[in-house]
């Protein structure tokens, strides 16, 4: 750190070999630094850096362990334990982990959205409204997180992801599900809670590339959401607590196979007329199309 003043007070007349010898190192070695400021170690240092600011960024809940598994993918080989070192130099945190003081645990983010809906989970016509949210659940193996997407016109469940890890990763999943079953056109407002991965830049990354409208309801406000959070107590129900799970593909498949089996074309809903999502799809949405 004190190499640079040298270079500094020797453009000022200094004497180099009297400042070296002051602040208490060799002239060789300030020389040494000035044929190549920057190292090679230094350079990496910092392009590794970058990278985890990246993945801190989208996934705020990664501790330092989490993060190490990541910068392999972007073709970058590190270890755990400079990445340990790297994130203390840069207080790169996990947002679930307190800081030794009282009131210093996990904060939701601020919006990237306005709140469009309002808790109005109604619409008028199919792909208007789209609800979003994460639920996780244990097996023996450890948890298994389930991000779906819900159609407030029908009710329905039109994407879904499952993942051992809840990353931004496991909602862009959800959300690329969804465009790709119901390839929605004109406005589509997708609505969500102020979690990290729906504020992740992948997550809005895919909301702007296919046209799609962005919003979001306020902190520690479960009503704002709570249409999918209906959804959720029904698979908490009906599934995730009707027994113990052994694995996660075990619950993986009764999940899959509650949603697409059961949910969507066998349970009926009194706001739907006693029809279920399916059902309601397809007798009423050839409708809106003639009237159209």
């Amino acid at each position: 750190m004190m190499y640079p003043l040298v270079q500094e007070l020797a453009a000022e007349g200094f004497p180099v070999r009297l400042t070296c010898g002051v602040l208490g190192f060799s002239t060789q070695a300030f020389y040494k630094w000035q044929s190549n400021p920057i190292s090679d170690r230094e350079w990496d240092d910092a392009h590794v850096t970058n990278v985890i600011v990246d993945i801190h960024r989208d996934d705020p809940e990664f501790g330092y362990r989490f993060i190490a598994d990541e910068p392999e993918r972007c073709g970058i080989n590190t270890c755990e334990r400079r990445v340990h070192r790297l994130c203390r130099d840069h207080k790169v945190w996990s947002t679930t982990v307190k800081k030794g003081r009282a009131g210093s645990g996990k904060r939701p983010g601020p919006a990237v959205h306005d709140d469009l809906v309002m808790r109005n989970f109604t619409a008028p016509k199919p792909n208007s409204v789209w609800l979003t949210d994460i639920t996780e659940h244990w097996t023996s193996e450890g948890k298994l997180y389930c991000c779906s997407i819900k159609d407030t016109y029908s009710n329905r469940i039109v994407g879904y992801s499952l993942a051992d890890r809840m990353t931004s990763d496991l909602a862009v999943s959800a959300l690329r599900t969804a465009i790709a079953r119901r390839t929605p056109t004109g406005t589509v407002v997708v609505h969500s809670d102020r979690g990290s991965q729906f504020r992740s830049r992948a997550f809005r990354a895919v909301l702007t590339a296919n046209g799609l409208t962005g919003s979001m309801g306020r902190v520690a406000s479960a009503g704002d959401n709570a249409a999918m959070e209906s959804f959720f107590s029904l698979l908490q129900k009906n599934v995730l607590n009707r027994q113990t799970w052994a694995t996660r593909d075990e619950l993986h498949y009764a999940i899959v196979t509650w949603i697409e089996h059961t949910y969507n074309r066998r349970r009926r809903q009194r706001r739907l007329g006693r029809l279920t999502p399916v059902e309601f799809e397809l007798a009423f949405c050839d409708q809106l199309e003639h009237a159209a």
